[in-house]
């Protein structure tokens, strides 16, 4: 690897002993990591530490999402890749023309850390960040197969951050597991929704009667999460049980061929008038509390956000026997069920009934794992350990 360049340090320089932390961001869609992020900066002791947010779509969604924070625009924007493609490290090597763009803007706003936190973005900024000096967080939130946590983190991060202990890299004789933590995605754990007053909002807008059982699926609609597995687990529930039931999918497809799936299987497994597409809406935990059960089909997922935030409001929780979903329910506070089975989805949905003390034991628990102060303080340890 090439030498780093020289750092240029300007007349302030001397007089401002914060670290500086770019938080960069490739497209324009808004995630749990992008919530993570903004919920980290809000904590981050202002005396210490200067985040600077760098977006790749001037004035767009990830922009907005982050007003009132200091942000800035990639230097190395090309537009590389399209929504739902598949990172390889073909696409990888497309971004190197944005590698030099990207390291002369990290020297010039003497940047001490660029604190990644998705595959694009570890793509784009990877190379750039070790080419000008900087230290380089990975904060892995995905696969821990993924390409680029196996063959590029081992090389380029100073520390890997996993979300869970399921997403840390594999071991191996070419790994970061060496260098990497687990800190889970915090979470704001003061958040109290009024679960009936939710919910009878929710049935007033669908039309529904009061005893129909709302089953709420929250997330992109992306081939992990299993939204068509949801479809045919309500359509399994409609057949085992005399109760009216509404299943509801909060989220947006990335890409057309999936939205165009979706539809054609609700129309398949005959379920329009027992479905409703909700599309994406915010605040999200007032529609999750809205809902009877959160259902989680979602397999390999490496920590769910919308799950912790079931665990807050106090909505019970069924979901898959897979990934971070059985890290985050340890201990019996939510249930878990065979991955890829549309019939124990459905029967532990239906035989729920009242789950209202295992929900308690779910939001006590959620309290005590997952605050955003807990977060920063495990972040800032890492950010200190990395002090030039």
């Amino acid at each position: 690897m090439n030498a780093p360049l020289p750092r240029l340090l300007p007349d302030d320089a001397a007089e401002d002993k914060r670290l500086r932390i770019c938080f960069p961001f490739s497209g324009d869609s808004i995630g749990g990591s992008h919530i993570s992020v903004r919920g980290l900066m809000e904590h981050l002791d202002p005396a210490l530490y200067r985040p600077i947010v760098v977006t790749e779509v001037p004035g767009g969604m990830i922009a907005s999402f982050f007003a009132g924070h200091e942000r800035m625009d990639d230097p190395g924007a090309r537009g590389l890749f399209v929504p739902g493609e598949a990172f390889t490290l073909r696409k990888f090597a497309r971004t190197l023309t944005g590698v030099l763009p990207r390291a002369r803007f990290l020297r010039r706003q003497r940047i001490d850390i660029v604190h990644v936190n998705d595959g694009r973005s570890s793509a784009n900024w990877a190379l750039a960040a070790r080419m000008a000096g900087a230290r380089l967080i990975w904060h892995h939130r995905g696969d821990p197969n993924a390409l680029g946590l196996r063959f590029l983190a081992p090389a380029l991060a100073h520390r890997v951050l996993a979300v869970s202990s399921f997403a840390l890299p594999p071991a191996g004789i070419w790994s970061a597991r060496g260098r990497s933590s687990v800190v889970h995605s915090p979470f704001d754990i003061s958040l109290e929704v009024d679960r009936a007053k939710a919910r009878d909002a929710l049935v007033r807008e669908l039309g529904v009667a009061p005893e129909t059982l709302l089953l709420g699926y929250f997330g992109a609609f992306v081939p992990r999460k299993r939204p068509l597995l949801f479809v045919d687990m309500i359509a399994r529930l409609k057949a085992m049980t005399g109760r009216p039931v509404m299943g509801l999918m909060f989220g947006e497809a990335r890409v057309p061929a999936m939205d165009a799936a979706l539809r054609k299987r609700i129309g398949d497994r005959g379920v329009d008038d027992q479905l409703r597409l909700m599309g994406y809406r915010t605040p999200g935990p007032f529609w999750i509390a809205a809902c009877d059960q959160l259902v989680v089909p979602a397999v390999g997922e490496p920590f769910g956000r919308t799950l912790v935030e079931a665990m807050l409001v106090g909505t019970p929780i069924v979901a898959a026997r897979s990934g971070g979903n059985i890290e985050a329910l340890e201990g019996g506070i939510g249930i878990l069920v065979e991955p890829d089975d549309a019939d124990a989805l459905a029967r532990a949905c239906g035989n729920l009934g009242d789950a209202r003390a295992m929900a308690l034991a779910a939001q006590a628990d959620a309290r005590s794992r997952f605050s955003e102060a807990a977060h920063c303080a495990k972040v800032s340890a890492i950010y200190e350990a990395l002090r030039p």
